[in-house]
């Protein structure tokens, strides 16, 4: 097994951990009102790839202390995550029919309980959160959250228009890399790391936030839907803000490896095991090939 290999390994591990701990925190489908919960629950389980929630712990870990102490931090992390979805994928904002290889939320469970579910599982997140006793970690979420909020905002209001490379780099350090950046730190945050490695854990999340971002909107382009999970060509369709429409595929591809490399030259001084968050940022740019 190569080293890129044990470190996917591990993210696979930590990823069923964060599915267990998130099935416990979130409201049964037995009660009152349950068709809410049940949407709750249909947009936070769903199979997806759990990056937010993953790197919050491999940061915990990388910090040399038991990733546990970061659990339920990450699963609040990947509700908010998942109530973004929810709202991003409405008939007003995007108006997706799938996510992740589903119905989305809104088509599976009605527009009205698909707002209530994404509006339900921010406020639980903010309760979990704060169970966690640390404000600068409670600080650093919602500060993303608003963040998040005016990324996508911006994103709105650029569609079919022509837009300049800093408008670009806002909307996609705001609406997907605040909330990745925000995992890293609150990792490091909840392992009461000194101050220069919580910098370079966010540091790491900027880069691999943007990264993403950039493989998302070239898997738009020419991904598999079968693959994927989502569609293929709606960003183009609503002429959407995206890096290959304003750099071209090629650019957009080699600047989602320069970042990756970025992010990995963040991971130089932490004490503990960084071969999962190495795995990540590979992984951030090998879902191109």
């Amino acid at each position: 097994m190569t080293t890129v290999d044990a470190g996917v390994e591990k993210w696979r591990k930590i990823s069923d951990r964060i599915d267990a701990r998130l099935a416990e925190l979130l409201p049964s489908e037995t009660e009152t009102p349950g068709p809410l919960h049940a949407a709750m629950r249909y947009a936070a389980l769903s199979p997806g790839k759990r990056v937010r929630p993953i790197l919050c712990l491999a940061f915990a870990t990388a910090c040399g202390k038991d990733d546990r102490v970061a659990l339920d931090a990450a699963c609040a992390i990947e509700m908010v995550h998942a109530f973004s979805l929810i709202h991003d994928d409405l008939p007003a904002i995007d108006n997706d029919d799938l996510r992740r290889g589903r119905p989305t939320c809104h088509k599976q469970f009605t527009e009205a309980i698909a707002i209530l579910a994404g509006d339900a599982l921010f406020a639980l997140s903010g309760e979990i959160m704060l169970s966690t006793g640390n404000v600068a970690a409670c600080q650093t979420l919602a500060a993303a959250v608003k963040r998040l909020v005016q990324g996508e905002m911006l994103d709105v209001l650029s569609e079919g228009k022509e837009i300049d490379p800093e408008t670009l780099r806002f909307i996609h350090i705001n609406k997907t890399g605040a909330l990745i950046s925000a995992s890293c730190a609150i990792g490091a945050l909840l392992s009461d790391a000194p101050a220069e490695l919580v910098a370079k854990a966010n540091e790491f999340g900027e880069d691999i936030g943007l990264a993403f971002q950039i493989a998302d909107d070239i898997l738009n382009v020419e991904g598999d839907p079968s693959q994927t999970g989502k569609s293929v060509g709606s960003d183009a369709e609503r002429k959407k803000a995206t890096y290959p429409a304003l750099y071209g595929l090629e650019d957009a591809k080699a600047r989602a490896r320069e970042l990756a490399a970025q992010a990995e030259g963040c991971l130089q001084d932490f004490p503990g095991d960084v071969e999962p968050l190495r795995a990540l940022a590979r992984f951030s740019i090998e879902r191109l090939h």
